[in-house]
């Protein structure tokens, strides 16, 4: 049987936590944005970085927003050591240099189905992350979190799911040597899982803010 890499994984994440302490402003972004939207940011904590090489993206965190009735949005997410919600400023106080992308569903959601998701990740709150990034697991990881959501809420299935061989068979340089250490010198090639960059790159979501395109305008 696999081994999670629970102990690893405390040491290389719990020391990203210190931002937290600070919020900062929510930006421009915060008056638009809605239940079910998706929020796409880059973390800096080793593992992390190695699924945004993974999938030859930018991003490889993402939350989704549960409740805009405050003054600003709650973003719920997976994250270290478990799931749980956050204010939109204090999550992209996380991101790198401030990168951020939203999506949305590109069908509206109903007011049922916004009652609907709020409830789906109520219930998934509390729930231990799962360094492994099994779909499979009784813990959760960002983007299974997200996806699980919003399909329960909507039936919409957001991103795609796929083994660690086919996310990686399409990576030039996908850092087996790390990978191999994360899983203690064994990949588990046929573990399904599903990735940031996938709900991101789904034909369901439509991007409606990035932070890169808006700075290079």
């Amino acid at each position: 049987m696999l081994k999670t890499p629970d102990s690893r994984a405390t040491s290389m994440f719990i020391n990203k936590t210190a931002a937290l302490d600070s919020p900062a402003p929510g930006g421009p972004l915060a008056d638009d944005l809605r239940i079910g939207d998706m929020v796409f940011i880059r973390v800096t904590a080793r593992p992390f970085l190695e699924v945004a090489n993974a999938t030859n993206a930018w991003t490889n965190h993402v939350g989704v927003v549960v409740d805009d009735s405050g003054d600003e949005p709650l973003i719920a997410e997976s994250t270290f050591p478990f799931s749980r919600t956050t204010s939109l400023s204090r999550f992209l106080q996380r991101s790198e240099h401030g990168h951020c992308a939203i999506a949305r569903l590109t069908r509206s959601l109903t007011d049922t189905q916004r009652k609907a998701l709020k409830k789906a990740a109520d219930h998934r709150l509390g729930t231990f992350y799962d360094t492994g990034f099994n779909i499979s697991s009784r813990r959760q990881f960002c983007s299974r979190f997200v996806r699980e959501v919003i399909e329960e809420a909507t039936n919409i299935q957001v991103g795609h799911v796929e083994t660690f061989a086919t996310l990686l068979q399409d990576n030039a340089d996908p850092n087996l040597a790390f990978w191999r250490l994360w899983y203690f010198g064994r990949i588990p090639w046929q573990r399904r899982t599903v990735t940031p960059a996938s709900l991101l790159r789904s034909p369901a979501v439509q991007i409606i803010f990035d932070s890169q395109l808006k700075g290079a305008a």
